[in-house]
């Protein structure tokens, strides 16, 4: 498992990025035994399909399993798919009410990722579809696997990186996507599932990218 140290000393009044948009990092904002509760129940309760994306014409379908789901049954699409949203579960609701109340926003919709290990990540890019709207605030819960979690500024090429502990909880908003890429890395230290809620407010019900 990756160290904890990260490479940015959090601070959840503190903007994490030099310029051009806004992202904040609450660290673990659950116990070891409640992120371990949270973790089994997601792995057993949501209904995960095999992510698919159409790279150069030809449809792909990735090791990393996906669920998206939301007040209602909003389009989404990105990587050439488009997804149509399944109800709450339980869990989820609850997850979401916390969320709303430590940043001050309401969501409609969640989109999970469940990366079985370190050989499964995210390739650079932006949650910049139209769906979306303009500075969307997105917040996105970890639990499991520790992974290094980065940023390039899609100018200058800066970068900037952290590592996403087991219950934490990492804010996105203002121009971070309009200005800022964002990948998970792959790491072959990486043994343990980890799932990824990204909290998101559709806006338009297209379901078109700007890509």
């Amino acid at each position: 498992m990756l160290a904890t140290n990260n490479l940015f000393e959090y601070d959840s009044n503190e903007n994490l990025l030099p310029l051009d948009g806004e992202v904040y990092y609450y660290g673990s904002i659950f116990d070891e035994r409640t992120s371990d509760a949270y973790l089994e129940t997601l792995l057993e309760s949501i209904p995960w399909k095999n992510d698919e994306a159409i790279i150069s014409g030809k449809r792909i379908v990735t090791g990393r399993k996906v669920a998206w789901l939301g007040d209602a049954r909003y389009f989404y699409t990105y990587s050439g798919i488009t997804k149509q949203a399944t109800p709450w579960t339980p869990l989820l609701l609850e997850l979401k009410s916390r969320i709303e109340t430590i940043t001050k926003n309401v969501f409609n919709s969640c989109l999970l990722n469940l990366y079985h290990d370190g050989s499964e990540g995210m390739a650079w890019h932006s949650d910049d579809e139209k769906s979306l709207g303009r500075n969307t605030t997105i917040a996105s819960i970890s639990f499991g696997a520790e992974r290094k979690f980065s940023f390039k500024h899609k100018i200058t090429k800066k970068t900037k990186s952290l590592v996403l502990e087991h219950g934490s909880l990492l804010v996105m908003k203002g121009e971070t996507q309009r200005f800022w890429q964002h990948s998970l890395l792959k790491s072959i230290q990486v043994q343990a599932p980890r799932v990824n809620l990204t909290f998101r407010t559709i806006v338009s019900n297209t379901g078109e990218s700007d890509q």
